[in-house]
Protein backbone atom coordinates (compact mmCIF):
# COMPACT_ATOMS: atom_id res chain seq x y z
CA UNK A 1 0.00 0.00 0.00
CA UNK A 2 1.49 3.41 -0.67
CA UNK A 3 2.02 5.12 2.42
CA UNK A 4 1.11 8.70 0.56
CA UNK A 5 -2.79 7.43 -0.28
CA UNK A 6 -2.79 6.75 3.59
CA UNK A 7 -5.28 9.47 5.44
CA UNK A 8 -3.38 9.20 8.88
CA UNK A 9 -0.11 10.11 6.64
CA UNK A 10 -1.90 13.13 5.00
CA UNK A 11 -3.12 14.29 8.12
CA UNK A 12 -0.02 13.25 10.37
CA UNK A 13 2.08 15.45 7.76
CA UNK A 14 -0.41 18.39 7.87
CA UNK A 15 -0.31 18.81 11.94
CA UNK A 16 3.80 17.96 11.97
CA UNK A 17 3.87 20.74 9.42
CA UNK A 18 1.07 23.25 11.58
CA UNK A 19 3.45 22.71 14.38
CA UNK A 20 6.34 23.73 13.10
CA UNK A 21 4.84 26.90 11.83
CA UNK A 22 3.06 27.55 14.73
CA UNK A 23 5.94 27.58 16.76
CA UNK A 24 9.00 29.32 14.55
CA UNK A 25 9.32 32.21 16.89
CA UNK A 26 9.18 30.01 19.91
CA UNK A 27 12.32 30.73 21.66
CA UNK A 28 12.40 27.54 24.34
CA UNK A 29 14.34 25.42 21.77
CA UNK A 30 14.27 22.40 23.79
CA UNK A 31 11.01 22.47 23.74
CA UNK A 32 10.61 23.40 20.35
CA UNK A 33 12.65 20.71 18.77
CA UNK A 34 10.97 18.08 21.25
CA UNK A 35 7.42 18.76 20.35
CA UNK A 36 8.60 19.07 16.26
CA UNK A 37 10.52 16.08 16.62
CA UNK A 38 7.70 13.80 17.76
CA UNK A 39 4.88 15.54 15.27
CA UNK A 40 7.57 14.66 12.58
CA UNK A 41 8.21 11.16 13.64
CA UNK A 42 4.43 10.00 13.03
CA UNK A 43 4.45 10.59 9.51
CA UNK A 44 7.76 9.49 8.90
CA UNK A 45 7.21 6.30 10.43
CA UNK A 46 3.87 5.58 8.86
CA UNK A 47 6.21 6.24 5.59
CA UNK A 48 8.71 4.05 7.09
CA UNK A 49 6.92 1.28 7.99
CA UNK A 50 4.42 1.20 5.06
CA UNK A 51 7.57 0.44 2.95
CA UNK A 52 8.64 -2.61 4.78
CA UNK A 53 8.35 -5.83 3.53
CA UNK A 54 7.58 -7.80 6.24
CA UNK A 55 4.25 -7.56 8.52
CA UNK A 56 6.58 -7.59 11.54
CA UNK A 57 8.62 -4.65 10.34
CA UNK A 58 5.44 -2.66 9.37
CA UNK A 59 3.85 -3.16 12.63
CA UNK A 60 7.25 -2.32 14.91
CA UNK A 61 6.91 1.00 12.80
CA UNK A 62 3.47 1.76 12.89
CA UNK A 63 3.51 1.16 16.79
CA UNK A 64 6.53 3.75 16.99
CA UNK A 65 4.19 5.77 14.91
CA UNK A 66 1.82 5.43 17.89
CA UNK A 67 3.71 5.95 20.70
CA UNK A 68 5.14 9.29 18.74
CA UNK A 69 1.39 10.49 19.05
CA UNK A 70 1.25 10.03 22.38
CA UNK A 71 4.47 11.55 23.24
CA UNK A 72 3.07 14.71 21.03
CA UNK A 73 -0.13 14.88 22.96
CA UNK A 74 2.05 15.30 26.38
CA UNK A 75 3.65 17.47 24.87
CA UNK A 76 0.86 19.31 23.26
CA UNK A 77 -0.64 19.77 27.00
CA UNK A 78 2.16 20.68 28.13
CA UNK A 79 2.64 23.25 25.62
CA UNK A 80 -1.01 24.62 26.75
CA UNK A 81 -0.17 24.97 30.04
CA UNK A 82 2.67 26.99 29.96
CA UNK A 83 1.12 29.27 27.61
CA UNK A 84 3.57 28.24 24.73
CA UNK A 85 0.57 27.12 22.59
CA UNK A 86 -2.72 28.67 22.44
CA UNK A 87 -5.60 26.90 24.30
CA UNK A 88 -7.72 26.81 20.58
CA UNK A 89 -4.74 25.76 18.40
CA UNK A 90 -3.90 23.25 21.57
CA UNK A 91 -7.42 21.90 21.73
CA UNK A 92 -7.39 21.70 17.98
CA UNK A 93 -3.68 19.50 17.51
CA UNK A 94 -4.98 17.08 20.89
CA UNK A 95 -8.30 16.36 18.46
CA UNK A 96 -6.12 15.73 15.56
CA UNK A 97 -3.51 13.82 17.54
CA UNK A 98 -6.13 11.36 19.25
CA UNK A 99 -7.82 10.74 15.72
CA UNK A 100 -4.68 9.80 14.34
CA UNK A 101 -3.74 7.48 17.03
CA UNK A 102 -7.29 6.10 16.55
CA UNK A 103 -6.43 5.96 13.14
CA UNK A 104 -2.86 3.91 13.67
CA UNK A 105 -4.70 1.49 15.80
CA UNK A 106 -7.04 0.67 12.95
CA UNK A 107 -3.72 0.76 10.66
CA UNK A 108 -2.15 -1.73 12.86
CA UNK A 109 -5.09 -4.13 13.03
CA UNK A 110 -5.58 -4.30 9.17
CA UNK A 111 -1.89 -5.17 9.01
CA UNK A 112 -2.60 -7.75 11.51
CA UNK A 113 -5.49 -9.21 9.79
CA UNK A 114 -3.61 -9.33 6.39
CA UNK A 115 -0.98 -11.60 8.01
CA UNK A 116 -3.08 -14.31 8.99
Amino acid sequence: MDFEKLEVWKRSRHLSADIYRQLKNLQDYGFKDQITRSGLSVPSNIAEGMERNSVKEKLQFLNIARASCAEMRTQILIGGDINYIPEPVAKKWLNEARELSAMLSGLIKSVRRTDS
